[in-house]
This record gives C-alpha cells, sequence and structure tokens, in this order.
C-alpha cells in the first residue's frame, strides 16, 4: 500500500516550489502534496498505486459475488468499511502526533461529503444494484462514471478536455459496451437498478473531484480513512443486520467480507488517493475502465469462470482506450527552428 509518511521523493518527480515571498512562512513540505506531473514524470509507486488499485476494486466484484447471497447491501457496506476502518487506522493512528496535517473548520465539509457519498452512498447503491442487474448491465452503467469525472474535472478543476482524453474514453467505454453485451447474461433491466447503478456512478463521479483538493493538504491514507469512518457512521442503521447475518454466515462468507474491507477498501482506496494526488482527476478516472476486463482474468482464475471472446476483445478495447488516454499532442515546432 502505498502511504505518505514524509519520507521525499525524489527530486526528480518533484517539481520546484516556488521561492517565498519576503518576510513569509515557508509552506510545510509533504511527499503527498503536489501539483499533477505529466504522465512521463509520474513516480514508478503512483504507477503502482494505479495498478494496485485496479486489480483489487476488480477483486471486489468476484468477492462481492461470492458473498453477496450472504448479506444484505447495507449490512455488506457496513461490515466493508468497519474492518476498512480498523485495518487502516493502525496506520493513521500513530501520525496524528503530526497536527499539522489535521483538518481545520471548513476542511471537514468536502472530507464529510466524500465520505458520506462515496464509501456510503455509492456502496450500498451499488450492493443493492446487483440485486437488480446482470453484471454486463451494470459494468456499462457503473463506468458512466469516467466520462462524469472527466467533464466535471474539466470544469471544475480546470483541467480543460485534452483531446486525446476524450477519445481514449469513447474508445474505452466502447470496450465496457462489448464486454457488457458479451457477458451471456441477459434479464430485463429493472429500472430501479439502472437508477441505483446510475446513482452509484455519479456519487463516485462527485466524490473525486471533491476528494481531489483535500489530497493537496492531507496524506492520502488519512484523508482515506476520515472518509471511511464518516461512510460506517451513516451505515450504522445497518448494525443490527450486520450482526444478524455475520452469525448465521458459513466462515468463507465473513472471510470474504474481511477480504472485501481490508484491501478492495482501505488499501485499494488508499492507492487511488495516493494516484489522484499525483494525476489530473480525468486521466486517473480512465484508468478504472480496466477493471471489468480484470475482473473477467480474475473470475477466470479464482473461479474458474472461462471468458468469452466478446470480453477478450471488450478487455483489449478498453486497454486501447485507456492507452489513448495517456498520448499527449505533439507540439509544434516553431517557425525557423
Amino acid at each position: 500500500m502505498a502511504t505518505s509518511t514524509g519520507t521525499p521523493r525524489p527530486d526528480s518527480i518533484t517539481p520546484a516550489a516556488p521561492a517565498p515571498e519576503p518576510g513569509a512562512a515557508a509552506p510545510a513540505a509533504h511527499p503527498s502534496r503536489q501539483a499533477d506531473l505529466p504522465s512521463g514524470q509520474i513516480s514508478r509507486l503512483g504507477i503502482a498505486a494505479v495498478v494496485v488499485t485496479v486489480v483489487l476494486w476488480a477483486s471486489a466484484f468476484v468477492g462481492i459475488r461470492a458473498v453477496g447471497p450472504r448479506f444484505s447491501p447495507g449490512a455488506l457496506t457496513l461490515g466493508r468499511l468497519a474492518v476498512a476502518a480498523v485495518v487502516l487506522g493502525l496506520v493513521v493512528l500513530p501520525t496524528f502526533r503530526k497536527a499539522a496535517t489535521l483538518p481545520r473548520g471548513r476542511e471537514w465539509w468536502p472530507i464529510l461529503a466524500y465520505g458520506v457519498m462515496w464509501f456510503g452512498g455509492y456502496n450500498v447503491a451499488l450492493n443493492a444494484a446487483e440485486h437488480l442487474l446482470d453484471a454486463g448491465t451494470a459494468a456499462l452503467l457503473i463506468n458512466v462514471n469516467p466520462i462524469l469525472v472527466a467533464v466535471m474535472a474539466g470544469i471544475i478543476l480546470k483541467e480543460g478536455f485534452p483531446r486525446w482524453l476524450i477519445i481514449g474514453s469513447l474508445v474505452a467505454f466502447g470496450g465496457v459496451a462489448v464486454i457488457a453485451l458479451g457477458s451471456g447474461q441477459r434479464s430485463t433491466a429493472d429500472v430501479a437498478g439502472v437508477l441505483l447503478c446510475l446513482l452509484a456512478a455519479a456519487l463516485a463521479a462527485v466524490s473525486v473531484i471533491v476528494q481531489k483538493p483535500v489530497l493537496r493538504k492531507l496524506p492520502a491514507a488519512q484523508a482515506t480513512w476520515y472518509g471511511i469512518l464518516i461512510g460506517a457512521l451513516c451505515c450504522l442503521p445497518f448494525s443490527g443486520q450486520l450482526v444478524a447475518e455475520v452469525q448465521a454466515a458459513p466462515l468463507p462468507a465473513t472471510l470474504g467480507l474481511v477480504y472485501l474491507g481490508v484491501f478492495p477498501t482501505a488499501i485499494a482506496f488508499t492507492t487511488w488517493a495516493y494516484a489522484l494526488s499525483l494525476i489530473d482527476a480525468g486521466r486517473l478516472a480512465a484508468t478504472t475502465y480496466l477493471v471489468p476486463g480484470t475482473t473477467i482474468l480474475i473470475s477466470w482464475l479464482v473461479l474458474g469462470e472461462i471468458p468469452t471472446v466478446w470480453g477478450l476483445v471488450g478487455g483489449a478495447i478498453c486497454l486501447v482506450g485507456v492507452a489513448l488516454t495517456r498520448r499527449r499532442p505533439r507540439r509544434r515546432t516553431p517557425a525557423g527552428a
């Protein structure tokens, strides 16, 4: 898990900070608080964080598929968040002696926002939607999220609308559509399930935009832990269901719940936050188009579910699309140079 503990990054990947004005106090440096870097200058840890996030989030779909019949949507969310809060708290709490990293006053508002929307609302809505929709339809609807992030990041975060980001996002979305259409599962798309999926995608997209500025002030692990705690508090009304369902569930299902809390939640959301502190929100969100294809591969290896030709083709298209989002426009050579 890539977390910030105060060790500086190599100078080659950290932009030089402007000299402070005379009489002004020098800003406190923190390794997770730096400007977005071009793709060629992203640290190896940043790239590793993206890979870990994609793989673990993809594994969550397999885990939910395995334990979902034993746990209701709200109880599953609360269980994941409770486990994640304990595990990540072991990392975050020892850093509290550094009081300068604690949020103050209005700095709590965006943390409360993404804690409620992403860790609470998104997970409950998605879990509920997957009880009503087949996996292909759910995957297609949830992957509206990167497009929403790219649009909002361009408008709100002033990241603009790079041509290759738009082209690559559309290509990758087409790959997800191929995976969904070829999933081999056919069911009537329940209106409530569709609306829940779209709600989950919208909540996640808004949360990414809200979280981005927070990561300029807080370490990734700390920002994630606060969100997990807030989401867990929102899900406390499901505590009675969680206790009853854990008591009735077999041991493998309970261990699956613990896995979902430790890996796709505590670790993956932290590595996501770390990567988001380094990369434009729109470009980073586009990497999540790789999640459905990665889920197919994990299902193949773990559950023995042989992927369809459509799944393989769609996964390859997603890879091409994500690669296109990483392209940079060619610089025009000045006349006479």
